[in-house]
């Protein structure tokens, strides 16, 4: 029996993972390919019984898995970034959550034929949209600006209030008689918003003070940090049913909007835990389903679920964008992007059991119904979201586009004939009179620092896909490299190359804390200011069947230093110390012209420089 358990047990985590794996990899949303991995391994082949395996720890399992994902979110959230979009952020939270529900509850009972006390609530549980499949789209998009904004805030923060809205229609339910009812959800709802926001910024204000007087080692920031959560939550639902959901998330958006103490070990701690439990949970609660509630889904339930895509969500959008600065494709896209996630499909499964116990059993059936919705909005969502986000011009797909930390002489070259050649670049820089020559050469720039909060904020990140950290400074480089590798990945941030040690106890900054090297590992800052001069010319050449790339470097030979190549289709390959592939015909060579022929390192003779076979 143990190795049936410690079997399941493994299972469910090794396949949560190699999904999660395998839908980055072909580039689909992860939660749909766990929702059929743990379709197959429930209903279809009976390999996995979550029920049998936990017993009555399934439900609390649950809530504190769906807390930890919300706290993470919570975390996540900048109000800064709401700066322009507040108001419509606002009434996506009353009146878009009223919207759907209102809708939600009529298809309800006019499609499926839920009797009117189910379909409230299930409504009222589908208004909530998935922040466990926003995340992921996001990040896969790189979407950001107003809408980008308004969906992670709107994945966050319309959780607890849908778990909320859910147990004031349970109540109503309950009661039976609807002016009482009624009422018990008036005083509920008060005591729910009031305990949830004070026990979310007594906790947060309780971690700030021990993190700042040094109460708390480093090495139980972390678990200290998931204690007082879960604690926070546990506190909080004693008080008042589904507070504590509103507490968490009131206690991760305290947190990130704090300026005394760092929490980012905190923020990334959460997120790898946040994703293993997104791997499991999903698993889980997909296996719990039977056969039967499968088969019983008609075109009813199908029905339904169309009408909360394109009837739901569009009004639910338009009416709370009317007057707003959104423009047309940022509302369109908010109209296509409601997925269902991991809370809807737990907070039915909890409220399907109890309403079943209070004398209505067809309750049951809204757990299969909540269920095809996550998996048709994930797939409807999930696959039309790049597609249609890149027609509507809010993202370009593969961007070549370069952010450059310096904006010194041979940097504003750079980034001038990238430009020239359809390439979007942005430049920032510290010192003024960098920025001002790079205004008046035309280019986009940002005056601050890189390693400023309020800098990532200014940077326009439309078809930027890459940072290219080439100041006089190695440890800012490096630093920059550590600041921007959330938003362009490891493979897309670069750095310059140190200069060789002195000593062997000078090493160099240690490869943990290393962006990819350019160009080649003696094109230091030092090198290049002394070979490129204070006028620095950039030498592009299109290269032939004739005139191939040896042929180029046989020509020029030291005099020039390959930067990168532009790739006939517009790709833009960038020089490392491992080289980059072979040009062919076609290609276009960019280099430094160096104002006297310079010594090439042993391993960058001209027959080798930059190529990878």
């Amino acid at each position: 029996m143990s190795k049936e358990i410690m079997l399941q047990l493994a299972g469910i985590l090794v396949l949560g993972v190699i999904a999660q794996w395998v839908a980055w990899r072909i580039r689909l949303p992860s939660i749909l390919l766990l929702l059929v991995t743990g379709i197959l391994a429930g209903p279809i082949f009976s390999w996995l019984k979550p029920d049998n395996l936990f017993g009555d720890l399934m439900l609390p399992l649950v809530s504190l898995s769906v807390a930890v994902i919300v706290y993470e979110g919570g975390l996540n959230l900048k109000f800064r970034e709401l700066r322009h979009v507040g108001r419509v952020f606002i009434l996506m939270c009353t009146v878009g959550v009223l919207i759907t529900w209102l809708i939600g509850t009529l298809a309800a009972h006019y499609i499926v034929g839920f009797r009117w006390a189910v379909a409230a609530l299930l409504g009222a549980i589908l208004v909530v949209t998935g922040p466990t499949v926003i995340g992921p789209i996001l990040r896969h998009l790189r979407l950001r600006g107003r809408v980008g904004a308004l969906l992670k805030w709107e994945g966050i923060i319309v959780d607890p209030l849908g778990a909320i809205l859910a147990v004031l229609v349970f109540s109503v339910v309950e009661s039976r008689v609807l002016s009482e009812g009624v009422g018990a959800a008036a005083l509920h709802l008060g005591a729910t918003f009031l305990i949830g926001v004070l026990a979310g910024v007594l906790a947060a204000i309780l971690l700030i003070v021990a993190l700042s007087k040094f109460w708390i080692p480093d090495v139980l920031h972390n678990p200290v940090s998931l204690m007082l959560m879960i604690g926070t939550l546990t506190f909080a639902n004693g008080l008042q049913d589904e507070a504590g959901l509103l507490a968490v998330t009131v206690m991760g958006v305290a947190l990130a909007n704090q300026k005394w103490v760092s929490i980012r070990h905190v923020v990334e701690f959460k997120e790898t835990l946040t994703v293993l439990l997104i791997s499991c949970l999903f698993i889980i609660l997909s296996a719990r389903l039977q056969m039967d509630d499968l088969k019983g889904l008609g075109w009813q339930s199908l029905a339904f679920v169309v009408v909360m895509i394109v009837v739901a969500r569009p009004l639910s959008v338009l009416a709370c964008s009317i007057g707003s600065s959104l423009t047309w494709s940022e509302r369109c896209f908010l109209c296509c992007m409601a997925p269902r996630g991991i809370v809807a499909a737990a907070i039915t499964s909890v409220f399907a059991l109890n309403l079943a116990q209070v004398g209505y059993p067809t309750a049951s059936d809204m757990v299969p119904l909540t269920f095809l919705l996550v998996f048709v909005t994930v797939l409807f969502y999930g696959v039309t979201a790049a597609p249609l986000a890149r027609w509507l011009g809010l993202i370009q797909s593969n961007p070549q586009g370069i952010l450059f930390i310096g904006a010194h002489p041979w940097a504003r070259s750079l980034a001038h004939a990238l430009h020239q050649e359809g390439i979007p670049v942005f430049l920032i820089d510290t010192d003024w009179e960098n920025i001002c020559n790079t205004r008046m050469a035309g280019l986009p720039c940002h005056f601050g620092s890189a390693l400023a909060e309020v800098t990532r904020d200014e940077i326009d990140y439309t078809g930027l896909g890459r940072m290219l950290a080439i100041t006089s400074n190695n440890e800012v480089n490096s630093l920059a490299c550590l600041r921007f590798v959330e938003d362009f990945g490891r493979q897309g941030v670069y750095q310059l190359p140190f200069p060789p040690p002195r000593e062997e106890r000078y090493e160099a900054i240690a490869p943990d804390y290393q962006g990819r090297l350019l160009f080649g590992q003696q094109y230091t800052f030092a090198f290049l200011e002394k070979q490129v001069g204070l006028q620095p010319r950039i030498s592009k050449t299109k290269l032939t069947a004739a005139f191939d790339y040896k042929s180029y470097l046989a020509m020029h030979g030291t005099s020039v230093i390959p930067l990168g190549i532009l790739k006939q289709d517009g790709t833009l390959q960038i020089r490392t110390v491992h080289g980059f592939v072979e040009p062919v015909a076609g290609d276009m060579v960019i280099s430094f012209s160096c104002s006297a022929p310079h010594e090439p390192a042993p391993s960058m003779a001209p027959e080798r420089m930059g190529l990878i076979k």
